[in-house]
């Protein structure tokens, strides 16, 4: 009988690659030199982007600066879902990891930059 090992992505790399992710796509700082370009998106949920422009521009920078990640939050070291306070309101944001940008399925590969694609999703916790 043969046993073949589950692949187990590496949660810092994946951590890493998240929190550039969120920079550029919030914050619009550059990736590093050498550094893979990270694909993907941002949506907002519609509660979010009936309060207007200025109050998602606001959950962006706030999102983008987001440094802290709690155990509680993220048990698996991928730094793919935060909370932060906008207008004192609470904002959470998720991160959802693609094999593609079809957005069909999963990243088998979460690491991999080259075949993960990024849909970082901006919402209330009402709307979850």
């Amino acid at each position: 009988m043969t046993h073949t090992a589950e692949y187990v992505a590496d949660a810092a790399k994946v951590a890493a690659q998240n929190d550039a992710f969120r920079r550029n796509a919030c914050l619009a700082i550059p990736f590093g030199p050498g550094d893979p370009v990270l694909a993907g998106q941002i949506v907002t949920t519609r509660a979010v982007h009936a309060l207007g422009m200025p109050f998602v521009q606001g959950s962006l920078a706030a999102i983008g600066r987001l440094t802290e990640f709690p155990a509680d939050n993220d048990p698996d070291g991928f730094h793919d879902f935060g909370a932060v306070e906008v207008e004192g309101t609470t904002v959470w944001f998720k991160l959802d990891l693609f094999d593609g940008s079809d957005l069909q399925y999963g990243s088998e590969v979460p690491d991999d930059p080259a075949r993960t694609y990024r849909v970082m999703t901006i919402l209330f916790p009402s709307d979850w």
